[in-house]
């Protein structure tokens, strides 16, 4: 309720009678309002929220408003992966709040960073350094993946493909869509 209230401006008893007519079934328990829980998050969940910040980011860099592009990165997010999700959809509002410094945060406090190791964005507090394989989730969870069996689960493997030839693939793939997402459109 809190989310709604803070994108549309509702009065919170308003938002409360439009979505529990029955105030008995309103859900309890503490809403997510500060950054803590990511930087104590487990690795899947620390991962997971990397996804839907670095495409809320690009979103945000393609003109998107804040709401639009939180919308369609937790799509994005869903999209990507299997449910059960992991992270709700007010948890991905609280992200984006503490990385652009609006709606919940006075200022950002984190920041969507670039892996100079394996090149994915990720989220870190503001003023982190990226280092390669330190600080990155998506670093440690290619190097964990072999002995976990719960990263195994989270994240199916698909068939084998030589390491190089998957690598360039998705290189391939990230400028194509880099350079669509620009409205270019690359020589084939």
């Amino acid at each position: 309720m809190k989310t709604i209230h803070s994108i549309t401006g509702l009065p919170p008893r308003e938002v409360q009678r439009l979505f529990f007519a029955d105030p008995r079934t309103i859900p309890r328990g503490r809403a997510p309002d500060s950054t803590e829980w990511y930087h104590n998050a487990n690795l899947i969940l620390r991962t997971d929220a990397c996804l839907i910040g670095a495409k809320y980011r690009q979103l945000r860099g393609q003109g998107l408003t804040a709401g639009e592009a939180l919308v369609f990165a937790y799509r994005a997010y869903q999209a990507a992966t299997l449910p059960p999700y992991r992270i709700s959809l007010d948890r991905a509002f609280n992200l984006v709040s503490y990385i652009d410094g609006i709606w919940l945060a006075r200022t950002p406090t984190l920041s969507v960073l670039t892996c100079p190791g394996c090149g994915c964005e990720f989220i870190a507090a503001i003023g982190t350094v990226a280092r390669s394989g330190e600080t990155c989730p998506f670093c440690k969870l290619t190097e964990r993946f072999p002995l976990d069996h719960r990263i195994q689960a989270s994240y199916p493997a698909h068939p084998a493909v030589e390491s190089i030839e998957r690598q360039q693939g998705l290189l391939a793939l990230f400028h194509k869509l880099s350079l669509d997402a620009e409205g270019e459109t690359p020589a084939e």
